[in-house]
């Protein structure tokens, strides 16, 4: 537990003296829904609006990809990565520590670019924002289980930024489906139906303990 507490703690601390990833993940989200927007003909109508869960989706999918990427960079200086390997610990704390730092700065980025995109697609969603809370939360941990591990396969490898996203899109279909299915449903009916929370449930609870798990091997690589 100290560990993750002390991973964590390095981890935000170093975002938070130079903002590097937030920013870059919050600029191409923010791209990624003025693109969105102007592509998309007739503005905020019924139909776009219909596919608003889809788009948000997909604007937090490919900015976290940028987050993961630069997630274990800092410590390939000075082979830092190595350093963590030899920490007298189970390595998966060193995993949920780096996965909750990754979570923490992608729900800084997707409130954010939330805002920004019911603003451009003309959403209302104060009344239903617990339970978005709630569903996003959901989904991110999935993102984040899965992103996190392998951003510690890729890093390694010479064109991770091209090797992270072949490796954990095919993974996150489950989630990506579950969410934006959970996320369509409260936004249009006001209500959460339990089958996409349930696989939620289910697929971050398998994607937590094999990562955890798995992060030892990975690290020995």
């Amino acid at each position: 537990m100290n560990v993750l507490l002390a991973v964590l703690w390095k981890d935000l601390l170093t975002e938070w003296r130079n903002r590097e990833r937030a920013v870059a993940m919050l600029l191409f989200a923010l791209l990624v829904v003025v693109i969105f927007h102007f592509s998309l003909p007739g503005g905020a109508t019924a139909k776009t609006q219909e596919s608003a869960p889809g788009l948000l989706w997909i604007a937090w999918v490919f900015a976290s990809i940028l987050g993961f990427n630069r997630s274990f960079a800092l410590e390939l200086e000075n082979d830092a990565l190595s350093g963590m390997a030899l920490l007298p610990c189970d390595r998966g704390w060193i995993f949920l520590g780096k996965a909750l730092a990754n979570l923490a700065i992608l729900a800084l980025v997707q409130v954010l670019i939330t805002g920004v995109f019911a603003l451009f697609f003309e959403l209302e969603l104060w009344a239903v924002a617990p339970r978005l809370a709630g569903v996003v939360l959901l989904g991110s941990v999935g993102l984040c289980s899965v992103g996190t591990l392998f951003a510690a396969v890729a890093v390694r490898t010479r064109f991770r930024e091209v090797m992270l996203p072949l490796l954990m899109l095919p993974l996150l279909i489950p989630v990506l489906l579950a969410s934006v299915r959970a996320t369509s449903s409260l936004l249009t009916e006001g209500t959460v139906e339990f089958a996409p929370i349930q696989l939620l449930i289910v697929t971050d609870s398998i994607y937590l303990i094999a990562s955890f798990v798995g992060f030892d091997f990975v690290l020995d690589e």
